[in-house]
């Protein structure tokens, strides 16, 4: 077993990429037209912009991220309120409707994060360096303000354009730890005047807003996605990104800027791209879920009383509440982009508790989002025609639904390829695993250490979601994500 082939996972990803129809790598087209851009900070179409470099911004991503989208600060208002400002990276500075650049982003619609190899949407020249909110750099960007009330509610304010820089890059991990005391404050916060009193604000405010949120239903839900290891082309290990407190004041913070962009294209009475999460139509196959563990869950869909049957579930039994977590989110079904007219009744986000929501956030990463700035500035800047016509939005709203599921679908397969390298030199050995999944398509497994999972092919019958099973590892298979296991006895 020690003689056997290497396998080439970068070229694993590229074929995945093609096979759902992204282009892979950027046309020469598009590498040309971003090398001739020269760096600026003022776009042409405005005289005086607002600057707030002066404010102390920051963000808090991965430690190797540069494609970095937004930046936040807060500030106490009277009464209890914090008043948040989220700035967003102005790529539409640079990446013009209808250029080659815009084309490419388009098409593909979406970074794609494998784990082995990132394809970004835009090239690096933008996404981690002109349009990136990097530290110490001065950037045009969207700014987006709220209003956090004491009861954790939000209310949006106003959305403008202006000069800002990043003070401080901080990381989840380290920040998370700190805030949830497991870890020693971050250099970054003692060395930068004002921070340590900025991060506790922010998280006061998350904090707030999450409680808010999850009182009207927010789903408290947690899933797994191992994402491999990969040092000099050898997969070294499968690792968890653990949810922390850090990044729940992220998600927050992007949940409310989110829905004060809404708020604004609604008052201009401006068409746009919704991002939703329908109703459950399989309501009942929740039910049978809670039902199997002891509890009730009203006839009709109530997201209140599946979060409060969540809650519990991830205090009575958190190792399992991960596989309750995924198969609720299946049994809900898929999120998706709906053009929305002026007039038009909004589907909501059944998950996160809202009614009118977006994508706007993140437009180095997401074309939604990208678009969506666009319409922003056209409000801004008191352009005579928004920049998309409704038809225009319901073919993107499509397109863009079906690039979001093709992209999951490259992330997962690599992420199964990468894992059946791990374990192919473990052929015969025995596993502890958790069933993830058992229908006509197939009983599916996780294994507890390493995290990977693969199809039951012997002793599958009887197996149901959530059970705790002993699993032999049969075979492997890099090229086709396969990793084939019998259930022991």
């Amino acid at each position: 077993m020690q003689n056997q082939q290497p396998v080439d996972l970068n070229a694993i990803a590229w074929a995945a990429m093609d096979q759902y129809g992204f282009i892979p790598g950027f046309p020469p087209s598009v590498l040309r037209e971003v090398g001739a851009l020269a760096a600026k900070v003022f776009p042409d179409t405005l005289d005086d912009p607002r600057d707030l470099r002066s404010l102390l911004w920051s963000s808090i991503d991965n430690h190797d991220s540069r494609d970095l989208d937004q930046i936040e600060v807060c500030e106490e208002g009277p009464n209890g309120e914090i008043q948040v400002r989220v700035a967003i990276a102005d790529v539409d500075v640079y990446v013009q409707k209808e250029s080659e650049t815009d084309r490419h982003a388009g098409h593909n619609g979406t970074s794609v994060y494998t784990g082995v190899t990132t394809f970004p949407m835009l090239p690096d020249r933008l996404s981690a360096g002109l349009t990136s909110l990097l530290p110490g750099q001065d950037r045009m960007a969207v700014v987006i303000e709220y209003t956090v009330l004491p009861d954790g509610s939000v209310r949006p304010g106003d959305i403008y354009r202006a000069i800002v820089t990043n003070q401080a890059k901080l990381v989840y991990e380290e920040i998370g730890d700190w805030l949830e005391g497991t870890g020693t404050l971050p250099r970054t916060v003692t060395e930068t005047p004002g921070l340590l009193e900025q991060v506790l604000l922010q998280d006061e405010a998350a904090m707030r807003m999450k409680k808010h949120r999850l009182a009207q239903g927010a789903l408290a839900l947690e899933t797994i996605e191992a994402a491999p290891v990969v040092t000099d082309g050898q997969v070294r290990g499968l690792v968890i990104q653990q949810q922390n407190r850090a990044r729940c004041l992220i998600e927050e913070f992007m949940v409310a800027a989110n829905g004060s962009v809404t708020a604004f294209l609604s008052d201009a009475d401006l068409p746009m791209i919704h991002r939703v999460v329908r109703t459950p139509k399989n309501w009942e196959g929740i039910v049978a879920e809670a039902a199997e563990r002891g509890e009730a869950l009203p006839p009709e869909p109530d997201a209140e009383a599946l979060t409060r049957f969540l809650i519990r579930q991830k205090a009575a039994d958190p190792d399992r509440f991960p596989d309750l977590s995924l198969t609720v989110v299946k049994l809900m079904g898929a999120g998706e982009y709906v053009a929305f007219r002026p007039g038009d009744v909004p589907i909501g986000h059944f998950a996160l508790a809202v009614t009118d929501y977006t994508h706007g956030t993140a437009p180095n990463r997401r074309y939604v989002d990208l678009i969506i700035q666009r319409l922003i500035k056209s409000v801004v800047d008191a352009e005579r025609y928004p920049p998309y016509t409704p038809l225009e939005l319901d073919d993107l709203a499509v397109r863009l639904t079906d690039r979001e599921k093709a992209s999951q679908k490259v992330e997962r397969f690599v992420r199964k390829a990468a894992a059946a390298v791990l374990l192919r030199e473990r052929i015969g050995d025995s596993f502890e695993a958790f069933v993830t999944g058992a229908s006509e398509k197939g009983t599916y497994v996780r294994l507890i250490d390493p995290p990977a999972e693969g199809r039951v092919m012997q002793g599958e019958q009887g197996l149901r979601v959530g059970q705790r099973v002993r699993v032999r590892l049969m075979a492997t298979d890099p090229y086709k994500g396969f990793i084939d296991f019998a259930r022991t006895r």
